[in-house]
């Protein structure tokens, strides 16, 4: 599993650090202020308080290491900014900064970050599932730990039917339907649109590109398979 850095342990950033951590996650939490990383001490992999504009102070902590970093910095937008700067020249691979305005997000893309998390708009459980399961196009929960998910379909689904994949008995989930993408010529001119296949059947071809539609238990989405 991918190891993270949160960095700013506001209530955005705690939420984020424990609920990954919980998932079985590798987690370094990182903050200024010694009280928000005591508590969050206990809950993941290692929790630190120190200068977070310092390199070498990160590298110290193996931050430069990890393959997913989080800014959750909200009180200073300045320091957010270096944080995201640094993580880059640090060649983390995927960095997430935090943005409450557009302007912010503008100014934090031109600066190297790969993504943008507003937390007055979005939940940490929210940035914690497309962190563990990035395939996973959308979520909408059903009743408590059950949900219909949206997932990009595993390469090791590609060409084989719904019948050969027997996704119910191996996967405990149901295949509710099947959106794909098709090509059409008009007038000579090639066009994509997408339909969906509500009712699909044993015959059903999975193809690269086609998007699952699942209804199953939270624990059975957690164990399918992702690529």
């Amino acid at each position: 599993m991918e190891r993270f850095a949160i960095i700013g342990l506001g209530r955005f950033g705690m939420k984020l650090a424990t609920l990954l951590s919980d998932a079985g996650a590798e987690v370094i939490a990182v903050d200024r202020e010694r009280d928000l990383v005591d508590q969050v001490r206990d809950r993941v992999a290692l929790a630190v308080a120190l200068d977070c504009t310092d390199e070498d102070a990160l590298r110290s902590q193996g931050i430069d290491k990890v393959d997913v970093a989080v800014v959750g910095i909200g009180t200073n937008f300045e320091d957010n900014a270096l944080v995201t700067t640094i993580l880059k020249q640090m060649d983390v691979p995927r960095v997430i900064s935090r943005a409450a305005t557009d302007v912010r997000g503008q100014i934090l893309s031109r600066i190297g970050a790969d993504d943008l998390v507003n937390p007055e708009e979005e939940s940490a459980e929210r940035w914690r599932n497309r962190l563990l399961a990035p395939a996973v196009i959308e979520r909408i929960e059903l009743a408590e730990d059950y949900s219909m998910v949206q997932i990009a379909a595993p390469e090791s689904f590609h060409n084989k039917t719904l019948g050969q994949l027997d996704v119910r008995r191996n996967f405990k989930v149901n295949v509710v339907a099947v959106r794909k993408t098709v090509e059409e010529r008009t007038g000579g001119v090639k066009k994509t649109r997408q339909i969906l296949v509500s009712v699909p059947m044993a015959d059903t071809v999975i193809e690269p590109g086609d998007v699952l539609i699942l209804i199953g238990s939270d624990e059975a989405m957690q164990k399918f398979p992702m690529r």
